[in-house]
């Protein structure tokens, strides 16, 4: 339900990451050897990139940016595991996911309130995926917020992105009228919630611009999910302009998080970012 043409990616500077594993030296000493303690290799930050089906065409274009978006990370010495539409199904996306820092999910979003009743999350508030693979770009399955929170585990601080769906950051689909305040900002806290459950952090959600400054400020610099959303992105909406309003509140789903979203001056949702804002996110060694 909703796909937005990819901003154009801003390059950025590829921080190499040098984990060396030293191993044990030995001296001889009456005939024996005494061990060096050794160091053990920082981990890789595991960053999982899925692109569900959205049509021929917008599948196309997010695989673009997810290329775009999975070179830079392993600029960063991140491990990357890439999954596209055709086979973007939940057995693989599930097995993917264990463990991962970052996900980025881009393709289709069914959340609520919608126009599609009644609320539930066996499918709204999850991911859009193929129901089976190798059947085309258009056989979408929604795997809801109940699914992400019994079956998927997220690395502790991880951070989930969702990048071009429908009712993330609390936008409609295109041609649907614009969404109540009330309303807008139950989307955000109800797409939020399963994957703040499932270990994430915080949640970023852009349904229509560029996330690889999300990437940039959490491999190369030490910084609090709020100050990311509010001046990570200088190009966007997180700069101060006339007819962008900041919105500030407390999650009704997540006790303790808090959401930040912009609405533009018509009242549509643009962007946001739910979780445990104030706290330091980074993943720089």
């Amino acid at each position: 339900m909703g796909w937005f043409a990819n901003g154009a990616h801003r390059a950025s500077k590829l921080v190499t990451s040098a984990r060396a594993l030293i191993l044990a030296g030995a001296v001889l000493s009456l005939g024996t050897f005494a061990a060096v303690p050794t160091v053990a290799a920082a981990s890789p930050i595991k960053v999982v990139i899925v692109v569900g089906p959205n049509g021929d065409s917008g599948v196309a274009s997010n695989i673009a940016s997810a290329q775009n978006l999975a070179a830079q990370a392993r600029g960063y010495g991140a491990t990357v595991i890439e999954i596209y539409s055709p086979n973007a199904t939940w057995a693989k996306v599930e097995a993917a996911a264990q463990g991962a820092n970052v996900l980025i999910d881009m393709g289709h979003g069914n959340g609520w309130p919608s126009p599609y009743a009644p609320y539930q999350e066996n499918t709204k508030d999850g991911l859009g995926l193929n129901a089976t693979a190798n059947h085309g770009n258009s056989n979408v399955k929604y795997y809801g917020a109940n699914y992400i929170r019994k079956y998927i585990h997220l690395a502790a601080n991880s951070v989930v992105i969702l990048r071009g769906l429908c009712y993330s950051a609390g936008n409609s689909e295109p041609g649907n009228p614009i969404p109540s305040l009330t309303a807008g900002k139950q989307r955000v806290d109800n797409f939020a919630a399963g994957f703040l459950k499932a270990g994430a952090k915080d949640v970023f959600a852009e349904p229509y611009g560029d996330v690889g400054y999300i990437l940039t400020y959490l491999f190369t610099g030490k910084d609090s999910a709020k100050n990311i959303f509010l001046y990570g992105n200088r190009g966007g909406w997180a700069q101060p302009s006339v007819g962008t309003k900041l919105i500030s509140y407390g999650s009704t789903r997540t006790k303790g998080d808090t959401i930040l979203a912009n609405r533009d001056s018509t009242g549509h949702f643009r962007r946001s970012v739910a979780g445990k804002l104030t706290s330091v996110v980074t993943f720089m060694h």
